[in-house]
C-alpha cells in the first residue's frame, strides 16, 4: 500500500530540509514556514497526485470531526445522484474512477455507494472519542485505495450538486457568493455542464483543483478551507481563507501550500495558541 498521508515531522526539520538555498524564494519560504510553526508544530506530508487539495481538506476535516454535519444526515443526501440525473441528462457524461462505457442507471448507483461510504465513515470517525485512536481510524482509511479513492468521487459530485444550485440560485435572481460568479465567468465552465466536463471530469486525473474551486469544495462540505499560501509570505493573501466570508458555525480546516497546487496539512496544533 501507498501512504496518502506520511507520519509527523517537526515543521521547522522540514523547511530546513526542503529549503536550503538562498536564494529569494528560499527564504520566503523559509519565513513562512516560521510563522505556521507558531501555530503548528509539525507537518505531514500529504501524497502529491491531482487529488492532494481533497485528500488534505477531507483528512482534516474528518481527524478533527466530533459530529457528523447536518447535510449528510439529511434523508435525501443518498438520492441526490438520482435526482440530479432524472433533471440533467448530461450528467451521464460524469466520469468516475477509471471505468468506462457505464449504462446511466449504474452511474447513479456507483454514485450513491460513494456517498453512503462518505456517511459512514464520517459518522464513525466522529463518534470515536479518543483523539490517538481517531487519529489512527483516519490513518487506516487513507492507507485504503480503494475507499480512499470513492470518497474523492462522493466530494466531486458534492461539489458539482453545490455548483448546480449556485448556479441556479443566480439564474432566480437570488444571491449568490462572489467566487460563484467568478467561477461561471470562466471561459471553460459558463454552466455546470462546463465546469463537469472541462473541470471536475479531470480532477484527480489531469489536474488538480483551482482557486475557484477550493471556494466551490468549501461550500460543499461547509467547512471553511484556512490555508497559509508560503509563496505570499507577507502579503495580506499569506492566509487566505475559502471562503473569504465564512459563516460563523462552519468549522475550519488548515492546509499548507507553496504553490497553490500541491497542499500538506499543518498538525499538533502548538498549547498557547489553542488558550
Amino acid at each position: 500500500y501507498k501512504l496518502s498521508i506520511a507520519p509527523e515531522m517537526d515543521i521547522m526539520e522540514y523547511c530546513r530540509k526542503e529549503w536550503r538555498g538562498n536564494t529569494p524564494v528560499a527564504k520566503r519560504m523559509r519565513k513562512g514556514y516560521e510563522a505556521v510553526a507558531q501555530k503548528f508544530a509539525c507537518i505531514r506530508r500529504v501524497r502529491g497526485d491531482n487529488y492532494c487539495a481533497l485528500r488534505a481538506t477531507l483528512f482534516q476535516a474528518l481527524s478533527q470531526a466530533t459530529q457528523l454535519p447536518s447535510w449528510l444526515q439529511s434523508e435525501d443526501f443518498t438520492m441526490l445522484p438520482e435526482n440530479l440525473l432524472s433533471k440533467y441528462d448530461w450528467i451521464k457524461q460524469w466520469q468516475l474512477k477509471q471505468k468506462l462505457g457505464r449504462k446511466m442507471g449504474e452511474i447513479s448507483d456507483e454514485i450513491k455507494e460513494y456517498l453512503i461510504l462518505l456517511r459512514k465513515k464520517w459518522k464513525n470517525i466522529s463518534e470515536i472519542k479518543s483523539p490517538i485512536e481517531k487519529q489512527e481510524a483516519c490513518d487506516k482509511l487513507f492507507k485504503n485505495e480503494e475507499e480512499e479513492y470513492s470518497l474523492y468521487e462522493a466530494l466531486k459530485f458534492l461539489m458539482l450538486n453545490t455548483a448546480i444550485e449556485l448556479y441556479n440560485d443566480d439564474k432566480n435572481g437570488r444571491r449568490v457568493p462572489v467566487f460563484s460568479w467568478l467561477l461561471f465567468a470562466r471561459d471553460t465552465s459558463s454552466n455546470p455542464c462546463q465546469l463537469m466536463h472541462n473541470h471536475l471530469n479531470h480532477i484527480g486525473h489531469s489536474g488538480g483543483l483551482e482557486q475557484v474551486e477550493m471556494f466551490l469544495l468549501a461550500y460543499a462540505l461547509q467547512y471553511t478551507i484556512q490555508v497559509y499560501r508560503l509563496y505570499k509570505y507577507s502579503t495580506d493573501e499569506f492566509i487566505t481563507l475559502y471562503p473569504n466570508d465564512p459563516e460563523e458555525d462552519w468549522p475550519v480546516v488548515t492546509l499548507i501550500t507553496e504553490d497553490d497546487r500541491h497542499y500538506n496539512i499543518p498538525v499538533r496544533m502548538c498549547q498557547e495558541t489553542m488558550l
